[in-house]
């Protein structure tokens, strides 16, 4: 669903909230082009849990490819600038 946003503030967060609560998300428009989505929480999290499973599959496959080096965190400390 999209919706502006002078609707977000003609018809408040209440309308949002319940067409968020069905599941929905929503592309928030500015000057007729989407620029915003809004989700519900659970919808983020599930999300977010989805990066971070990536996260550690690429992690494992890098590790079982042997792309990866040792290293001291002094040394990979200075390798990245800090």
């Amino acid at each position: 669903m999209i919706i502006s946003a002078n609707d977000i503030k003609t018809k408040g967060l209440s309308n949002i909230e319940k067409m968020i609560e069905d599941g929905n998300e929503i592309f928030i428009s500015k000057r007729g082009k989407a620029k915003f989505v809004l989700l519900s929480l659970k919808e983020y999290e599930r999300l977010k849990e989805a990066d971070i499973f990536k996260a550690i599959m690429d992690a494992e496959n890098d590790y079982n490819n042997g792309k990866f080096i040792i290293e001291s965190s002094e040394e990979h400390f200075k390798k990245i600038g800090i």
